[in-house]
């Protein structure tokens, strides 16, 4: 029997970074699926494909070669992790993700990926979607100022010109899609464990998970 462990949250609440580390205390496959959005998003973005042209998008995906190599997507085999955690990105990602089209493709692969492997997967619909019968389910969150400063900190240490304010802006404006979208909003699953990471450090957050885990 296959391990599976779905963290769901905000953006900006440190899903990924925390699902690393539980990855490799536990030996998991680590698998971002909002990476996967996001490549889906670059790609339209490339090809100038707006989210109401459901058919394009939905090519799109059927031509993507993507996999995770020590925590990197390769799309196509061409490492795009840092293009797709550019601001542009972000402020797009919620409107292809919102495709129901889109969504139900995508989840194929990751549930494909969740009989394969022992896994770990984030994102905003996990627990309640593509994971639902994950034996271990946490719900991430944290203030929109707190995760603002997370992704502005991250933003400038890659030496990206940012505004605080815009991003904060974004979070929220993100936050509202996220959970009123019509297909698979974000919330958290019934049986999940809610974490509120503001002005916790990682490695306590970890250690919480990890409890549960052992």
């Amino acid at each position: 029997m296959r391990i599976s462990v779905a963290i769901d949250g905000p953006a900006g609440a440190g899903k990924s970074t925390i699902a690393k580390l539980i990855a490799d205390r536990f030996s998991l496959m680590y698998i971002n699926t909002g990476s996967m959005y996001r490549a889906v998003t670059l790609k339209a973005l490339e090809k100038g494909i707006s989210p109401n042209d459901t058919e394009g998008v939905c090519t799109i995906i059927e031509n993507l070669n993507m996999h995770f190599n020590n925590d990197r997507l390769i799309l196509n085999g061409e490492d795009v992790n840092d293009l797709i955690t550019v601001p542009e990105i972000s402020h797009n990602v919620s409107a292809y993700a919102s495709i129901k089209e889109v969504r139900e493709k995508l989840v194929k692969l990751m549930q494909q990926m969740a009989k394969e492997y022992d896994v770990i997967m984030d994102g905003r619909d996990i627990g309640t979607v593509v994971l639902k019968n994950a034996p271990f389910k946490f719900f991430l969150t944290a203030s929109p100022k707190e995760r603002a400063s997370r992704r502005y900190n991250e933003l400038t240490s890659k030496g990206l010109d940012v505004v605080y304010e815009e991003i904060l802006k974004d979070i929220i404006r993100r936050d509202d899609l996220d959970t009123n979208r019509e297909v698979d909003p974000l919330r958290k699953a019934d049986d999940a464990i809610e974490i509120d990471t503001t002005g916790i450090g990682i490695d306590e957050v970890v250690n919480k998970i990890a409890s549960f885990i052992k």
